[in-house]
């Protein structure tokens, strides 16, 4: 019983290490959004939601954040119908090299982002459209599509192809069979999969960093820019909104999808 008590008091002081270490960060950039003082500290200086006023009133990060937006929302749009059919192909089909398809999709996570960046900014930079923002978007899908295909093969797996059989006996065309029996059987791995896509492509700096100007930064850009000079309480509110926008995407997930649909696609 001695035994038995001892291992669970460590387990669960494991436990509560790691939650204090993972949540640690947020508590004090939370924490520090709130303060008073005109210098970012932890314990805040006083209370005060002076910050949230003036990031709200800030016509420049306004305009970053809706790039930042427009890049996550081109990068889902592209990633949709690209990560969608490749995920259904590789559960579904006998691909040649599936193996190898497979190994190449972690190549975006073996070779340096940094690497990934010059090459897409020199690919980009041959066709002239440098400093605008669809570039940013398709390269952020580039190097954040496993993820989509991942949680749609997921998905796909569980498909019983006796279901898309007993379909096709009965007439259906392929077409129908996809839109009516394929598609809703995998619509959790997409939802799960865009979600993932359009958070990642939200923050996504190096690559919005090589591939933006100074007329077109996105949010995490401007942000860089900023803490070049000073570290502002300001900094502190904008993290909070990208941790908000974080939270609202998981509340999201989990009403749309179920987050245990969403860690067994994992």
């Amino acid at each position: 019983m001695t035994g038995s008590r001892s291992k669970f008091i460590v387990i669960w002081a494991f436990v509560a290490t790691a939650l204090v270490m993972l949540s640690a960060p947020t508590i004090v950039v939370l924490g520090a959004s709130f303060t008073a003082g005109n210098i970012i500290t932890f314990p805040p200086d006083g209370l005060s939601l002076k910050w949230y006023g003036a990031i709200a009133q800030a016509n420049d990060l306004r305009q970053a954040f809706l790039r930042s937006l427009i890049v996550a929302a081109i990068c889902t749009v592209t990633a949709i119908p690209v990560g969608t059919l490749a995920g259904i192909a590789l559960a579904k089909y006998r691909v040649r090299f599936a193996r190898s398809i497979q190994i190449y999709l972690l190549l975006p996570f073996t070779i340096p982002l940094i690497g990934s960046g010059i090459g897409m900014m020199l690919v980009f930079g041959q066709m002239n459209v440098l400093g605008r923002l669809w570039p940013v978007g398709i390269a952020c899908c580039v190097i954040n599509l496993p993820f989509m295909i991942w949680a749609v093969t997921a998905s796909a797996s569980n498909l019983s192809p006796d279901l898309e059989l007993a379909a096709a006996n009965c007439g259906a065309p392929p077409l129908q069979r996809f839109l009516y029996i394929t598609l809703p059987a995998v619509l959790p791995g997409v939802i799960t999969g865009s979600l993932l896509m359009f958070i990642l492509a939200l923050n996504e700096f190096l690559v919005s960093l090589l591939l933006v100007d100074a007329r077109s930064v996105t949010l995490p850009v401007q942000i860089y820019n900023s803490i070049r000079s000073i570290i502002t309480p300001d900094l502190a509110a904008i993290s909070v909104v990208f941790i908000a926008c974080a939270g609202l995407a998981i509340a999201l997930l989990d009403r749309l999808v179920g987050l245990d649909i969403f860690l067994k696609s994992k």
